[in-house]
C-alpha cells in the first residue's frame, strides 16, 4: 500500500457522521462502506465503522471478531454497555475501529419497538463525548438492507446519508421510497439530515447502461454524486471471503484505486464543509 505520509488526506473541518444506507440489496454498500474507511484511515484519518447489519460482513472484511457473546452494537443500542466496550481495532489500519454486529442483532428491532426514545438509541451511543474519547474524524453506519428500526436509528445518528448506486438496471428502483424515508425522518427526528454523497458502483464501461445509468444519476443528483466511479470488479468481490477490504487483498487493483480516490473525493469536501456538514457537495461542487 502507498506510504500514507505521501499520500494524506485532509482531515475534515467537523467530524462528520455518515449513514450508508440503500434498501436495495446488492448495492455495494457494505463494500463501500469498508473500503472508503479503509481508504481514509490509510491516509491519515481516523475512522470508526458501525456495523448495523445482523449479518456482521463489515466485521468480517475488517477483520474483527464477532462471535455471539462478542461486545457488540446490540448490547450498546440496549443501553448495556459503553459504545466504548464495543469498538474493536480493524486489522485493516491502526486508524480504524469498527463496532461490531453479531446474530444478537437480528432481534434487535423487536427489542427496540417497546423502549423509550427507540428512534434515538443509536444517537445516544454515538454522543460526543463517545467519539471524542475514540479521537475519530468520520464515522461510517452500515445499514441492514432495509428500512426498518435499525436504518431509522442509524438515519436519526447522523447527519449525512451516503446512498451506493449499482450502474445496473433498476438501479433508481426503490430509491425514491428510501429518499422518502429520509425526508420523514428530517421532518421528525433529524432536521440536520441530508444526502451528502452518491457514490455509482458496479460500473461496467464496456455497457450502454451503465453510461445511462450513471448520467440519469448525475442529472438527478448534481455534485452530491463523487465523480469516482467504482469499477465493476472481481477483486472487490473477492476481497471479503479473506476478511479483507480490497486494499488490503489487491492494493493496485482498478476496484482499490477507484476506492482510494473516492476516499480522496470525499475528504477533500469534508476538509471544506461548515459546521454540521451544511456547506457540503451541493455548495462547492467538489
Amino acid at each position: 500500500m502507498r506510504h500514507p505520509d505521501r499520500y494524506s488526506m485532509p482531515r475534515p473541518a467537523h467530524r462528520r457522521v455518515l449513514t450508508v444506507a440503500n434498501q436495495k440489496g446488492g448495492v455495494g454498500k457494505t463494500t463501500s462502506t469498508v473500503n472508503l474507511a479503509a481508504a481514509l484511515a490509510l491516509h491519515g484519518v481516523r475512522v470508526l465503522v458501525v456495523d448495523l447489519d445482523p449479518q456482521g460482513n463489515a466485521s468480517t472484511a475488517l477483520g474483527v471478531e464477532h462471535r455471539a457473546g462478542t461486545p457488540s452494537v446490540y448490547e450498546a443500542l440496549l443501553g448495556e454497555i459503553s459504545l466504548l466496550e464495543a469498538a474493536a481495532p480493524s486489522t485493516a489500519s491502526p486508524d480504524l475501529l469498527c463496532v461490531p454486529a453479531t446474530i444478537d442483532l437480528a432481534g434487535a428491532e423487536i427489542e427496540l419497538v417497546s423502549m423509550v426514545a427507540r428512534e434515538q438509541r443509536l444517537k445516544q451511543a454515538l454522543s460526543p463525548e463517545v467519539l471524542d474519547e475514540l479521537r475519530v474524524d468520520y464515522v461510517f453506519i452500515d445499514c441492514p438492507p432495509s428500512l426498518g428500526l435499525l436504518t431509522v436509528n442509524a438515519l436519526v445518528a447522523a447527519e449525512e446519508v451516503l446512498i451506493p448506486i449499482q450502474c445496473e438496471y433498476y438501479a433508481l428502483e426503490g430509491l425514491g421510497q428510501l429518499l422518502s424515508n429520509i425526508d420523514l425522518v428530517r421532518s421528525h427526528l433529524n432536521p440536520r439530515l441530508h444526502v451528502s454523497t452518491i457514490l455509482l458502483t458496479m460500473y461496467d464501461g464496456r455497457t450502454k447502461l451503465a453510461d445511462q445509468v450513471t448520467s440519469e444519476v448525475r442529472q438527478h443528483f448534481g455534485n452530491v454524486a463523487l465523480r469516482t466511479v467504482i469499477p465493476r470488479s472481481v477483486k472487490v468481490s473477492e476481497a471479503p471471503g479473506y476478511s479483507q477490504t480490497v486494499l488490503a487483498y489487491d492494493p493496485g487493483s482498478r476496484g482499490s484505486m477507484s476506492y482510494v480516490d473516492a476516499a480522496r473525493e470525499i475528504a477533500l469536501r469534508g476538509a471544506q464543509m461548515g459546521p454540521g456538514g451544511t456547506a457540503g457537495a451541493e455548495t462547492n461542487g467538489r
